[in-house]
Parts: C-alpha cells; structure tokens; sequence
C-alpha cells in the first residue's frame, strides 16, 4: 500500500471512488438514489401541505375573530328592532294626545306597556316577583325598613322598584321596603 492511497485523486492520491469503481455497487446504489429522491418529493409534499394548514388555521382564525366582532357588534339589533315598535307607539300616542281625552290616553300607554312587556320577554328580560314574598339579598335591595303587623318580618312590603333577570340571571335588583315586626307597647 502506497502512502498516496488514502488521498483522494484531486489531492494526488491513487484512490478510486467506491460508487464508480465498481459497476455492481452500482446497481446497489440504483435503488438508494430512487428512495431518496422519493423521500425528498415526499417531504416536499408534506411541507407544502403544513404551509396550507398553517395558512388554513390562520385563516379560521381570522375569521372567527371577525364572526365574533360581528357577534359582539350586531348583538343587539334584534333587540333594537322590537324597540323601534315600542318607540313608534309612543310617538303615536304623542300625537294623538292633542284630540284625545283621558281614557284614549291610558288606553294607549296601556298598550304601550303591553307591547314593551312582550318585546322584553322574547329577549329573556322578565320581572322578578316579590312583593309578599321573603327578602333575598340576591334579588332584592332594601331601602328601608317599616314596621307591620299584617306582614311577615323579613318580607317585602312594598316594592319601589320593579326587578329583572335576563335568562334567569339577575339584570337589576328589586328595591323594596322590608317589613319588621311591630314593637309592642307596654300598657
């Protein structure tokens, strides 16, 4: 063995090249080359559809964002639309209120009221009950205590304000008097 045998030719050395010196090694190598180049077309292809999932799921993102900001913005218009009914029988009722004597007046605020009522309901709005009933801090705001020997104590006597959930959720307290027991006297 020479020294110039480990070196490759361009380096003055004697050594062949492995693939080219041997035609059978060769036919080996035939079929590396052949699944190499298929993974490598494969790998491109799975890049290509990564960067269309990714792209994709930006995209989804994007629009979901863009659904919920509609969402959020538009929420209300059904809401809104019912108001404009409620809204127009008002106005009615303003102009009609110059030939109109007392009876047509309440009539109409009547049916104001009724037509309100109905718009809040179909959007979940509905009033709490509670005059008779126990006092719950959780639906009721207590603006004043007054004595009572007709009422239980601790129930609501009067109510000042009318209360309201939306979907069984609180959406304003009730205000309300609370009924205390009345103090006896001593003869």
């Amino acid at each position: 063995m020479q020294e110039n045998d480990d070196l490759p030719p361009e380096q003055g050395g004697t050594r062949e090249n492995p693939r080219t010196a041997d035609p059978a090694a060769d036919a080996f190598a035939a079929p590396e080359q052949d699944a190499l180049a298929a993974a490598e077309a494969k790998a491109g292809d799975n890049w290509n559809r990564y960067l269309r999932a990714v792209a994709e799921l930006d995209n989804y993102r994007k629009r979901a964002s863009r659904d919920v900001e509609n969402a959020h913005r538009y929420a209300n218009e059904k809401f809104a639309r019912e108001m404009l009914n409620v809204k127009d029988s008002l106005e009615m009722g303003l102009e009609a209120a110059a030939n109109a004597d007392v009876q047509t007046l309440l009539e109409g605020k009547a049916a104001t009221l009724k037509l309100l009522a109905a718009a809040l309901e179909r959007f979940g709005i509905t009033e709490i009950d509670s005059e008779g009933e126990p006092f719950d801090p959780e639906l009721h705001e207590a603006m004043a205590t007054q004595e009572s020997a007709e009422a239980e104590p601790d129930s609501v006597l009067t109510v000042v304000q009318k209360g309201y959930r939306i979907n069984g959720r609180l959406l304003r307290p009730a205000r309300v008097i609370v009924a205390r027991a009345a103090e006896r006297t001593e003869p």
